[in-house]
């Protein structure tokens, strides 16, 4: 097995990426610029994760005038045809450092014209083929001090990669000739029935004060091919050589916190890793880890406890990997409602300084970011009590107070549309066979239940609530956009004979529908602006128009349907002027339109025709006086392509 860089010389520019990448370092992070340069310098554009930027050329008055500036396809690269890159490239002086194509390669591009500087290209044969998480993964990190700057990149094959900046050739300090292999060091690593880990990471790795973190990402848990599977533990790496400083138990060994919230199951039990992106205070030197379910996603009856510390967030020390503190979302969770992006990092203009996190359950937990301290109180209440055998239910769970849930939580017949008295019924009636959930928290059950039910129809979904897309947040306003998807969900538990887990995810049943038509009502997705200085809603809009196959079905007919939205991941920016919205992909109806919206009111101001969908975040930067706005489309068929527009 090699990894190796292209050899191709024509994708090499030296001159051009040598002057290009010439700055000083930045008290808010390692990467040598930031967003006030007019840079993009990390995944969410910064280490505080606030999607935001002050730009303002491009404003209210001529966002109307937006006109393709340049376009790159990646139909040519990888080993096959990669249709949705889902990655936001970084922007730094000028040049711009992208994943792309299925074996995520790493690219380097002019960002004023999306010419090709270099191409690093991955080849890591059947440890590629047996890869938990392949594609163009979701992005790269950037490190910068003095002369030196770097690429720091996971392969699909979870090998970390230190790349000179200007040239894409590995930093032959690093590790072994560039490379760390982060097999090496992991827990429950060795499976005889499987011929590689479990592991593998499409987030990005987070740099801060010469330390990279790298999280832990496995196979969807769902249905889990063992009940024993790799641990999820997160790592500190010496950013110069590769070094392994500290490593950070999300499932806690003997004899360290949390480990006596396993109640059984703490050994063989993995997962509990860090899918997503993460942030960090250089200043405090804490980085906040969100946190995942362990093994597996709908059942624990193999781990019973509360299992820290899993669906939470814990804020680590930087160079040590020592615990600051922690707050369990969810105790038990059986529901895969994971912590799905990086917590955001804030000074309120209220003076408060927190860091939150935007969840599945469509609840924001905010903390005083030094001391973990809740900023409105989080109240453990009774919840509902499950069936299935051998399951252990928590008795209680956190409800945060506020900011209210900014998408629905639980599912009952009043959740069912009414257009019509027909509809009505007819809804009734689709749900006879399932459970309902009663409340957030309502736990899954049997598929095939003596009761004659085929499940628990549910709300939010395993997939949001919010997810990997995030939000927006405005610094200097406090105020917070949030997308969201209101998605139906069967959870509904079956014996998987392919494996040794008792009960999984159940085959062949779906969520049921009324001719095509949802029976939730709408809208199916949303984004909602929330002041967190006051925890207060401000106003909520659907995420897209109503798409033509609900708005001219034949049960509607004469019917005024309100704008319902789509259940997408849509894609949100925030400026200096504006709110940016895409519709993004991942369910029926989304369109290639990009909205540029009111961050006061919500107002759409312009709707612009994107030749694809939006499925990389959308960012932005400045360049030679220019402001450009950027993302990654597909999706549709297309092969994918980033995208960038300017003003004439």
């Amino acid at each position: 097995m090699t990894i190796r860089k292209t050899t191709l010389s024509a994708f090499i520019y030296p001159t051009i990426a040598v002057t290009a990448l010439a700055w000083s370092s930045h008290g808010l992070g390692q990467q040598g610029t930031n967003v006030n340069d007019g840079d993009w310098n990390t995944y969410y554009g910064g280490d505080w994760a606030h999607r935001y930027s002050p730009l303002d050329q491009i404003n209210a008055d001529n966002v109307s005038e937006l006109e393709l500036a340049w376009s790159f396809s990646t139909e040519n690269f990888g080993t096959t045809v990669d249709y949705a890159n889902p990655s936001t490239p970084l922007e730094i002086n000028g040049v711009l450092y992208a994943n792309i194509a299925n074996t995520r390669n790493v690219v380097a591009l002019d960002a004023t014209s999306g010419q090709v500087l270099w191409l690093y290209r991955y080849d890591e044969g059947d440890r590629y083929d047996e890869a938990p998480r392949k594609g163009p993964g979701r992005g790269v990190a950037f490190y910068a001090n003095g002369d030196k700057q770097r690429v720091i990149d996971i392969s699909p094959g979870y090998q970390m990669v230190s790349l000179d900046a200007a040239t894409g050739v590995p930093d032959p300090d690093f590790g072994e000739n560039g490379i760390v292999d982060l097999f090496v060091g992991l827990r429950n690593a060795d499976d005889p029935r499987f011929p590689y880990p479990d592991i593998g990471i499409s987030a990005p790795p987070f740099i801060m004060n010469d330390v990279i973190v790298v999280g832990a990402a496995h196979r969807t848990g769902g249905r889990p091919r063992a009940k024993y599977n790799t641990k999820g533990d997160i790592r500190g790496f010496d950013v110069h050589t590769g070094e392994l400083l500290w490593t950070f138990h999300t499932i806690p060994a003997a004899g360290e916190y949390g480990y006596e919230s396993w109640l059984s199951g703490n050994a063989e039990t993995g997962n509990s890793g860090v899918w997503a992106p993460i942030s960090g205070d250089a200043e405090l030197g804490h980085v906040y880890l969100p946190v995942e379910d362990p093994t597996g996603d709908y059942y624990g009856g193999d781990r019973h406890g509360d299992n820290l510390f899993s669906s939470g967030i814990v804020a680590v020390d930087v160079q040590t990997g020592e615990r600051q503190w922690h707050y369990q979302f969810i105790h038990h969770d059986i529901w895969d409602w994971d912590v799905p992006n990086a917590p955001i990092i804030a000074d309120l203009p209220n003076g408060r300084k927190v860091v939150m996190s935007v969840t599945k359950q469509a609840w924001i937990y905010a903390f005083d970011r030094l001391t973990g301290e809740p900023i409105w109180p989080i109240v453990e209440r009774p919840v509902p009590q499950g069936d299935v055998p051998g399951e252990w239910y928590s008795p209680t769970q956190p409800f945060p107070t506020r900011p209210a849930p900014f998408d629905r939580q639980g599912f009952t017949e009043d959740d069912l549309i009414d257009y019509t008295p027909e509809l009505r019924a007819m809804a009734l009636e689709a749900v006879q066979d399932f459970r309902l959930s009663e409340m957030i928290f309502t736990p899954p059950s049997l598929q095939d239940h003596s009761d004659g039910t085929r499940g628990l129809l549910s709300l939010p979904s395993s997939t949001g609530g919010a997810n990997w897309e995030h939000s927006a947040f405005d610094p200097e306003t406090g105020i917070v956009y949030v997308p969201s998807r209101t998605q139906l969900q069967v959870l509904a538990l079956a014996k998987n004979p392919d494996s040794d887990i008792d009960l999984s995810q159940g085959f062949g049943v779906r969520a049921p529908r009324i001719q095509g038509l949802e029976i939730v009502k709408p809208p199916y997705g949303r984004v909602t602006a929330i002041d967190m200085n006051s925890g207060e809603h401000l106003w909520m809009i659907a995420n897209a128009d109503t798409p033509e196959r609900i708005a001219n079905h034949p049960l509607l007919e004469g019917i005024d349907v309100p704008r319902t939205g789509i259940p997408t991941r849509s894609g949100v920016l925030a400026t200096k002027t504006l709110l940016f919205i895409g519709e993004g992909t991942g369910g029926a109806g989304a369109s290639p339109i990009f909205r540029a919206v009111n961050k006061e009111t919500g107002e759409i101001i312009f709707e612009l025709d994107l030749p694809d969908n939006q499925t990389g975040l959308p960012f932005t930067y400045e360049h030679d006086g220019k402001q450009y706005l950027a993302m990654f489309v597909g999706g549709s068929g297309n092969p994918a392509q980033l995208v960038a527009y300017s003003l004439p």
